[in-house]
């Protein structure tokens, strides 16, 4: 069994609230008894792209668990790669490929990370050159092993008068190359603050939950109000990957602690009758 944590929409923004947050989170995968793989981080990582804001994700989100990060709309490409990286700045698309799994390449999964941003807007758009690499890596890729592709941006309507004028452009592309190849178990996404499945392309599309705030859907906005809620707890996706197919769990971690015990509530003094 693989098991990859996805955690998205961190958006540090050198206060302490997000980054509590982020480190609680990543305390809750640290002390799983199966403890993941690795995690995804999967973009907008700072509220505005500034490199302090990269270093205090560094420093909360550091662990002896692989961490990969892609960039969101919130992010600077420049910026992330020297501050997470380790990277030359640059303004090209930040594309990684993981292997998650065990060093011998008998069980694991290629993890394709692809850069939807566009600098400067917050909608996203797969460039060129990424669809380029994005095919040397499906061609490099072992022919029985699983793959995951991981963005920002998702690629098919999400119901949110929010997100869905600023998802994935010109996704047709992207769903034919994840329709035409069996290895492919299904897309990760982020960017709507919002833990949600669906499909796209006949395969999974799953959207991990901000672990800073929860973006409502058209069923409950009213806009320009009630659109982000602060009070939940962060979130966290859990992908199981095993015999070729993806299972997914989203879990709440309690900023209060875990409380494993049902509360009782106090007997209520008898009532005397005279």
């Amino acid at each position: 069994m693989i098991l990859v944590a996805q955690v998205s929409d961190t958006h540090f923004d050198l206060g302490a609230r997000n980054a509590e947050r982020a480190e609680r989170v990543m305390a809750f995968l640290a002390a799983l008894r199966h403890r993941p793989n690795a995690v995804l981080v999967t973009g907008d990582v700072t509220d505005s792209g500034r490199p302090g804001q990269y270093a205090q994700a560094a420093a909360m989100l550091r662990s002896d668990i692989p961490v990969h990060f892609l960039p969101g709309n919130h992010d600077d490409r420049a910026a992330f790669r020297t501050g997470l990286l380790g990277a030359p700045a640059s303004g090209a698309p930040i594309n990684q490929v993981a292997w998650i799994g065990d060093s011998g390449a008998t069980t694991g999964v290629t993890v394709a990370l692809l850069d939807s941003t566009i600098p400067g807007e917050p909608n996203g758009r797969i460039a060129p050159e990424t669809y380029d690499w994005l095919g040397e890596v499906l061609r490099g890729a072992p022919a029985d092993k699983p793959i995951l592709l991981a963005l920002h941006h998702p690629p098919a309507p999400l119901f949110s008068p929010v997100v869905d004028v600023i998802a994935l452009e010109e996704p047709d592309r992207l769903a034919k190359i994840v329709l035409d190849d069996d290895r492919i178990l299904g897309v990760l996404t982020g960017h709507a603050h919002s833990a949600a499945t669906t499909t796209f392309a006949g395969k999974p599309l799953l959207i991990a939950p901000s672990t800073a705030s929860v973006l409502g859907g058209e069923w409950e906005l009213e806009l320009p109000d009630h659109v982000m809620d602060y009070a939940p707890d962060p979130s966290v996706a859990l992908h199981i990957i095993e015999n070729h197919r993806i299972t997914t769990h989203f879990r709440t971690v309690p900023m209060g602690g875990r409380i494993g015990v049902l509360p009782t509530e106090p007997t209520p003094e008898p009532t005397l009758h005279v």
